[in-house]
């Protein structure tokens, strides 16, 4: 079995962890067929009852946004957020695979990406839900496209660079050791370690310190953290991120304090926003400034009111498989995992205790954010360092230099 097949088992068989008759649905570009085909089969080995491949593709796009009218982007097709709910409700689940070029929409007005988005996740607020809550599960991988493998290494020619770029993705998803899906399998429990130990503790607050932030992070109020793999309403468990080397769980969306700086740029709607920090305020972000790309930090945080709020909190050791790589992929999937951070926007409901029953008027009464958004930004590195609190005011040591202190 080679590399891209491994991949393709892996997302299949521990990310989404079908299971027979139930369905699939796989997302992605043209440069995604060759993996999708491998995925497909795998599906329908294992009993799959249906799997479907919706088209995205990346030049059909940029086309929309350079000659579609105003109109266009004011509003989202019901249709497709009928189909998605009906097929969600039929019990299939959704692998995305992602092959974008960091900047394809470098050129395209700010204001109609923003308003595009924006109605499109309001759109889609409602579908959401099933993926949010479990009742769908759910997956993200990525793969080279020529546009991504440049921007990552601009010296090489574009075989060179793809070729290299799907080296260092098969190091960070272990997919070049001889069994993924067992390597994942241990993986997974030690992530469950953390998990445990920080469930067990319920600590009231983390405070990052590192250079540019400084920041006092309250959280929810029965607040879950999550790490590795996650369990479906159906009893399941699956992994929504390959890779993934984080543990997380929900902010306070109203008692976070204090200065935040980026460690690692953000490819966001298309464009790259650089070298950016926040400040906060009774959770709210009162002020920002970002050296490259401010004017789609500020239409990102104009969505919604819980644009201006954290939605999750996630702690990632610098000695990870993906720093090692010793890279910056260009690509969030891949930089979070090498680095704490956090996501303006939406909290996972699943990052509540019982989070999953609750209706969205429970969840904010217990300090958890909503909005249309949820848009992770990278803050690790090897000098942050995380002190934890609990609730008599003792202090523990979470993280030093970077990785964990214990």
């Amino acid at each position: 079995m080679d590399n891209l097949e491994k991949y393709a088992e892996l997302a299949v068989k521990i990310g989404i962890n079908l299971k027979e008759k139930e369905g699939l649905i796989i997302s992605g570009n043209v440069e995604t067929l060759p993996l999708a085909r491998l995925m497909m089969k795998k599906a329908y080995e294992i009993g799959a009852k249906h799997v479907e491949f919706m088209l995205n593709d990346d030049e059909m796009s940029l086309i929309r946004f350079e000659n579609g009218k105003d109109f266009v982007f004011e509003n989202f097709p019901q249709w497709k957020v009928n189909s998605l709910e009906a097929m969600y409700k039929d019990n299939y689940h959704h692998i995305f695979i992602l092959a974008s070029d960091p900047e394809l929409l470098k050129d395209v007005d700010g204001e109609k990406i923003a308003i595009s988005q924006k109605s499109a996740s309001k759109a889609m607020a409602h579908v959401m839900k099933y993926r949010m809550t479990g009742v769908t599960k759910w997956n993200i991988v990525a793969m080279p496209s020529p546009d991504w493998a440049k921007s990552v290494f601009p010296d090489l020619d574009e075989k060179e660079a793809i070729d290299k770029l799907w080296e260092k993705i098969f190091a960070a998803t272990r997919v070049d050791q001889d069994d993924p899906v067992k390597a994942w399998e241990i993986h997974d429990k030690n992530l469950k370690k953390y998990r445990n130990f920080l469930n067990e503790k319920q600590f009231d607050k983390l405070v990052f310190k590192g250079p540019g932030t400084d920041l006092e992070v309250y959280l929810a109020e029965d607040h879950f953290w999550m790490g590795g793999a996650k369990e479906s309403q159906s009893g399941h468990s699956y992994v929504a991120n390959i890779p993934t080397e984080e543990v997380f769980t929900t902010p306070h969306r109203l008692k976070v304090n204090g200065t935040l700086k980026s460690t690692k740029p953000l490819s966001l709607n298309g464009k790259l926003v650089d070298n950016f920090g926040f400040t906060f305020k009774d959770g709210k972000v009162v002020d920002f400034y970002a050296e490259k790309g401010k004017d789609v930090l500020e239409k990102l945080l104009e969505n919604d009111e819980g644009a201006r709020y954290l939605g999750e909190v996630a702690l990632v050791p610098d000695d990870s498989p993906i720093s090692n790589t010793g890279i910056l992929f260009n690509e969030t999937l891949f930089d979070e995992n090498a680095s704490c951070h956090f996501a303006l926007g939406r909290a996972y409901a699943y990052a509540m205790r019982n989070g999953s029953n609750m209706t969205q008027e429970e969840l904010e009464a217990k300090g958890s954010n909503f909005s249309l958004i949820h848009v992770d930004f990278m803050v690790g590195g090897p000098e942050l360092s995380i002190t934890a609190y609990e609730k008599n005011g003792n202090k523990v040591e979470l993280f030093k230099n970077g990785n964990w202190a214990f």
